[in-house]
């Protein structure tokens, strides 16, 4: 099988953020409590939704790559949470490290050289591991994004 270094490490780079979008840290770094559950004129979801959002999908994509007996939530429901607010700071907390224990599954993942990235998932529909990384990269940057408008459409971009 082919090692594809140079394709590894790209992913790594775009799994990570930060070239051409805000790192996932910085969206949500000194993010005020009050405000994780304000939803500015013209947007659908509260800073909380979106971070429940992209936790959630990520987890089912990350779990449906690697487990055959995974099941995914209803959607659209089951990936959107109901409050507009996380209901205490452990909350938001836990979501943002499960984040980033995803994050890091899916990561070694793709830097197993025993992982071939274009192989079909056995239990999937023609996915491979390359699809699902692009796929919570191209997912994560989109909702990250509209991460920083809110903030800056509250008036707490950049972060202090």
């Amino acid at each position: 099988m082919t090692n594809y270094r140079d394709l590894r490490d790209h992913l790594i780079k775009l799994l990570q953020g930060g070239q051409a979008f805000a790192p996932f840290e910085t969206a949500v770094e000194n993010f005020p409590f009050e405000m994780r559950g304000t939803r500015a004129p013209g947007f659908d979801h509260s800073a909380w939704q979106l971070l429940e959002h992209i936790r959630i999908a990520q987890w089912d994509i990350v779990e449906f790559s690697l487990n055959r007996k995974h099941a995914s939530p209803e959607w659209p429901e089951g990936y959107w949470p109901k409050d507009d607010a996380p209901a205490s700071e452990k909350d938001w907390q836990s979501s943002i490290k499960a984040i980033k224990k995803d994050l890091e599954k899916m990561r070694d993942v793709v830097t197993s050289p025993t992982t071939d990235l274009f192989a079909k998932i056995p239990h999937g529909t023609g996915q491979t591991i390359l699809r699902e990384a692009l796929l919570i990269a191209e997912h994560n940057a989109y909702h990250l994004g509209q991460l920083v408008m809110l903030r800056k459409i509250l008036g707490i971009w950049p972060p202090r």
